[in-house]
């Protein structure tokens, strides 16, 4: 591979950022999940008051993958980097781009100053879970998600 390059995403990029969430989706067996639309995504990113942030992986110009955060305030830390979603296209799994992305976001926490950075994976990704390893995650164990639609 060659022209590797990290950089923020930019407004541009929304259009693909939702293929790849897409992606996501189906291979957490949950395609029809996605509800958001182009329009309220690209506002929450790039509008006056943008919740959200991101880091793509770009291989020879194409967004091949990308890493959405939002800051979450924990009574007991402080802030956090809270890692929503990260991905790679299935076709480039596997050639180091998820770990740009993550090393990317701990850079990121550094330089915010945040007091680390969170993140949820499903039990079943044993890929992810590997991955997550690597770097010598905590995985906690007593928590249950909950959500109102």
């Amino acid at each position: 591979m060659e022209n590797i390059s990290i950089r923020r995403a930019v407004r541009e990029d929304c259009t693909r950022l939702l293929e790849l969430v897409q992606e996501l989706a189906v291979f957490e067996k949950a395609p029809q999940e996605v509800t958001v639309t182009l329009d309220h995504f690209t506002e929450s990113g790039f509008g006056s008051q943008p919740v959200w942030w991101a880091f793509v992986v770009t291989v020879n110009g194409r967004v091949e993958g990308f890493a959405l955060y939002y800051i979450r305030y924990s009574t007991w830390k402080g802030q956090r980097l809270y890692l929503e979603d990260l991905i790679v296209t299935e076709e480039m799994r596997g050639k180091g781009l998820g770990k740009l992305l993550f090393d990317r976001l701990i850079e990121e926490v550094r330089e915010k100053k945040f007091a680390g950075m969170v993140w949820q994976v499903l039990d079943w990704n044993e890929p992810a879970i590997k991955f997550y390893k690597k770097y010598d995650a905590a995985f906690d164990a007593g928590w249950v998600n909950c959500s109102i639609p």
